[in-house]
């Protein structure tokens, strides 16, 4: 484990739901915060009696709701070309914020919900989104719906993994775009299995 990391897994420890909010906002906002990781900590924490079950699931979705939406707000009364010009200081290219429009061109606003978990797009989309002026109700829908479901999923690891919760990251770490992959695969098939049943 990274000295930064430790760092930060004992200011958690330390801090409890404070540090956790403050950190998933910066995190999302685009800082180098391992925000996954971060979740399943808590969620062992939680296993252990550290932190509290619903405090803990609060925190984290309102934590992540800021981060995503102060994203949102900064693409929209900036702009493109200002958070390209100016997020070089926060670890936005240019680059990654141009394929990350594309596939939010392509996919639409589920790339809001989903973006959560593929690495290297969550700090992005909302970014996209505040430029590309999509009605915040629709942002805010899609977004923090994704926010909920990516909190439970990590915290639901670090709680029924326990002890195994650094195992578990460095596995999820190694095989995340494969993991990745095969939801798409298996989301596109329930959704043209479902199309089809509906037009019977």
């Amino acid at each position: 484990m990274s000295e930064f990391l430790n760092w930060i897994l004992q200011w958690l420890a330390q801090y409890g739901y404070l540090a956790l909010f403050g950190l998933l906002v910066l995190g999302i906002v685009g800082l180098p915060v391992p925000n996954e990781t971060l979740l399943v900590f808590s969620g062992y924490l939680v296993a252990r009696g550290r932190f509290q079950l619903v405090l803990t699931f609060i925190t984290a979705v309102v934590g992540s709701i800021c981060g995503i939406s102060l994203s949102y707000f900064i693409g929209r009364t900036l702009g493109y070309k200002a958070v390209v010009r100016f997020g070089k200081y926060f670890g936005v290219t240019a680059r990654q914020l141009h394929h990350t429009q594309l596939w939010f061109e392509k996919t639409g606003e589920w790339l809001l919900a989903f973006g959560y978990f593929i690495p290297g797009v969550r700090h992005f989309t909302a970014l996209v989104a505040g430029t590309s002026q999509l009605r915040f109700r629709i942002f805010a829908i899609f977004a923090w719906s994704g926010a909920t479901v990516w909190v439970i999923v990590f915290l639901a690891l670090g709680y029924f993994v326990g002890e195994n919760w650094r195992q578990t990251l460095a596995f999820l770490d190694k095989y995340t775009y494969l993991i990745v992959v095969l939801a798409a695969v298996f989301g596109l098939g329930y959704w043209l299995l479902r199309r089809k049943l509906l037009k019977r």
